[in-house]
């Protein structure tokens, strides 16, 4: 596995690929490494002849100091994981490459109306620093298709409009999320969990299963829908910030032309020091 930490570097590595005719998938990461990132380097696999992984703590996504300091740091065995894997290489640019005059200077990418509900309106300016990043990060792999997990349901359409809206030449695709034994959705997050709370946490996918199976059997009172599975998830020892059904398209509230197949149930919650977001699209529940 090539590592690579330089633009010259990684413009050489991506010529040598594009010469031979390959083509190359891309999963943009922050590193500490689960399988889920693992699953989201498989989906990459199965579709291109080469695969990349960047790793990039990307400060100008972080809306609190400290979330970003004590954000997990784990850069060897994650490149243990991805040689375990076959990755082909690993990208790891540095701040100065990604904010050559800093982040108070950065040319920056907006992308309007999507972001500034749901994550966007409880972290302003989170997706700013995403859609900035991930501009950047195709811009230096130029990857043919990159790969996001729908567990940030939010951010991979997010990333989809910009890439289309900004006419970029990479194929953004979403892959399922992945989930611990008790459905828990895998993120680095969870590190924050204690062993209590990760068994509570199970809660999360039973309340959106919950909400997903009434929308199937015809209740379209939205509005009690959401405030009773925040509740429960309040008596279940959750701070939820939302929970919401949502248009699969645009995060809009259900259009009236639509159906249940086409709405995503989506929630965010603080349980202890960790702040969980989930989702299930309301086609994908199946009877517990």
């Amino acid at each position: 596995m090539d590592i690579v930490d330089s633009i010259e570097a990684m413009r050489a590595l991506r010529k040598t690929w594009r010469d031979a005719g390959q083509t190359v998938g891309y999963v943009p990461t922050m590193g500490n490494l689960h399988d889920g990132h693992l699953s989201l380097l498989d989906r990459a696999r199965a579709q291109c002849d080469r695969t990349i992984c960047s790793i990039y703590v990307n400060p100008l996504q972080f809306d609190q100091s400290k979330d970003l300091e004590r954000y997990p740091r784990t850069l060897e065995e994650d490149m243990e994981k991805l040689r375990a894997l076959g990755a082909d290489a690993l990208f790891v640019p540095s701040d100065t490459m990604i904010y050559p005059r800093g982040m108070a200077h950065a040319t920056t990418v907006d992308v309007p109306g999507i972001t500034d509900i749901l994550e966007g309106a409880h972290r302003r300016g989170h997706f700013v620093g995403v859609a900035t990043v991930v501009c950047k990060l195709f811009n230096l792999v130029q990857p043919h298709v990159a790969v996001f997990g729908e567990k940030d349901f939010q951010q991979l359409l997010v990333v989809k409009r910009m890439a289309a809206d900004l006419n970029l030449p990479v194929e953004v695709i979403g892959a399922a999320t992945s989930r611990e034994a008790n459905g828990l959705a895998r993120s680095s997050r969870n590190g924050y969990l204690t062993d209590t709370e990760r068994d509570k946490a199970a809660e999360i996918l039973r309340t959106l299963r919950a909400v997903a199976h009434a929308l199937q059997q015809g209740e379209r009172e939205f509005a009690e829908l959401e405030r009773s599975a925040a509740q429960r998830l309040a008596d279940a020892g959750f701070e939820p910030d939302y929970v919401t059904v949502r248009s699969t398209l645009d995060l809009e509230p259900p259009h009236d032309d639509e159906g249940p197949d086409a709405w995503v149930v989506l929630v965010a919650a603080q349980l202890g020091k960790a702040r969980l977001i989930d989702n299930l699209r309301v086609a994908d529940a199946t009877p517990d």
